[in-house]
């Protein structure tokens, strides 16, 4: 009787305590978001100030991913304008490692060389030191790419800039059911301006953020800017020539583990069979392996794979006549495809702006880790619950072009993706900024 009591006793003082730490924290960032209104504010007055006295707007744009960057058009309008004064700041990723991070620094900052954009790299390899961005560069304004803690050296997030005026467009057209985190996040709370990619993701950020969403803009995705609705260039290096060769891409999501709020991936169940299918129907097919850039650290640190094991199937896709492998940009890829099979989250909503076939592979678990609008643009989609269904869709609606769902994938596009949108997203996000500052 006794040991039970001193067990309720201990459960009772761990409740008390978490709720205490719990209340202090909410405490703590409803000060911090009360506060950071002033400092926008303040911030807005100086850089008018500084705009009227014939000086450059320093817009600093915080990129860590090739993959995932979407801000091109953006950075052009700015630099065309004489006003501005745009610059690239690649960031690196520590979460996953430093391999990867060099890794991906080594590619970001390739990427935007080749773009010919004014780029700088944060971290120097040789000193084992970050750059202090505030004494170098001290922007005006940031444009973040990540709305992540964990994805930033920790002077580099966006609690470390609260004097200066910030943006975040982001990084996927969002269709998950990560609500709390997408909208009421400090991040999303202490951020300038929020550009959201349309009505209804207004609303959802009205019912989950702390503050009733007073910093966010709809403008549309800037993601989606370069797709070509029903298009079929040659814009992109497919290994097969031949117009006849059906083009599919095959994008697996990293959320192997089960570590995450999101379970989308089905990888380890398809990784061999989408394999043989490109073999089965080589006469018919290529495919392009698109997975997300978390999938390759993940297996790396997987029990049963590891960096050899990863290493080679990767080759694998790069190595096959018929099979390739993408692990930056995708405008070019997309528009160049003829269908997508995935079980991502933002892909849900861009490839529909490419007006193709496009099948989801499900799990039981799936349709509950969408938001509201995820669910409208699933529906748009065949979706398979096994190997057959892929099969189905390979053999009857890619090559055999019996594509059923067409109209309703073109209604969707035009009443509810295009809605309302005669300028591109890109470009209203740079008439919002030049209204608030000049």
């Amino acid at each position: 009787m006794k040991d039970l009591a001193k067990r309720v006793w201990i459960e009772l003082i761990r409740r008390a305590k978490k709720h205490y730490f719990k209340h202090k924290l909410y405490i703590r960032e409803y000060l911090l978001i009360k506060q950071q209104q002033k400092l926008h504010e303040k911030a807005l007055i100086e850089l008018r100030e500084k705009v009227k006295g014939g000086e450059r707007v320093k817009v600093a744009f915080f990129a860590i991913f090739s993959s995932i960057w979407k801000l091109d058009d953006i950075y052009n309008f700015l630099l065309k304008d004489a006003r501005f004064e745009p610059i690239i700041i690649v960031c690196p990723i520590q979460y996953y490692g430093r391999e990867n991070m060099l890794n991906e620094l080594g590619k970001a900052y390739s990427m935007f060389k080749a773009k010919g954009f004014k780029v700088i790299k944060t971290y120097d390899e040789e000193k084992d030191s970050y750059l202090d961005i505030r004494k170098e560069i001290n922007p005006d304004l940031i444009f973040y790419t990540s709305p992540y803690k964990e994805t930033y050296y920790k002077d580099y997030f966006i609690t470390e800039f609260k004097d200066k005026l910030t943006c975040y467009v982001p990084y996927g057209f969002n269709a998950a059911a990560l609500n709390e985190t997408n909208y009421n996040s400090i991040f999303s709370q202490i951020v300038w301006k929020f550009f959201l990619e349309t009505e209804i993701h207004l609303e959802m950020s009205k019912e989950f953020a702390r503050n009733k969403s007073v910093n966010t803009v709809v403008t549309g995705y800037p993601g989606v800017d370069g797709f070509e609705y029903g298009s079929r260039n040659d814009a992109y290096g497919w290994k097969i020539k031949d117009p006849r060769i059906k083009r599919i891409i095959w994008a697996p999501h990293h959320t192997i583990n089960n570590d995450t709020k999101l379970t989308y991936s089905n990888f380890l169940s398809y990784h061999e069979f989408m394999l043989e299918l490109a073999e089965k129907y080589k006469d018919k097919i290529q495919i392009c392996f698109k997975p997300h850039p978390f999938l390759i650290v993940k297996l790396y640190k997987h029990d049963e794979w590891g960096k050899e094991k990863t290493d080679e199937y990767y080759d694998k896709w790069k190595n096959g006549e018929n099979t390739q492998i993408n692990t930056d940009d995708y405008i070019d890829l997309f528009n160049s495809s003829d269908a997508i099979i995935h079980d991502s989250g933002s892909f849900t909503t861009e490839y529909l702006h490419c007006g193709k076939p496009c099948q989801y592979i499900m799990k039981e678990t799936t349709k509950a880790e969408f938001n509201r609008f995820g669910l409208m643009a699933l529906d748009q989609y065949y979706q398979a619950w096994d190997k057959a269904d892929v099969e189905w869709f390979i053999k009857e609606v890619v090559i055999n072009g019996n594509d059923t769902m067409k109209k309703s994938r073109d209604k969707f596009y035009h009443e509810v993706l295009k809605y309302k949108r005669d300028k591109s997203a890109a470009e209203n996000v740079y008439e919002y900024v030049c209204k608030e500052l000049f």
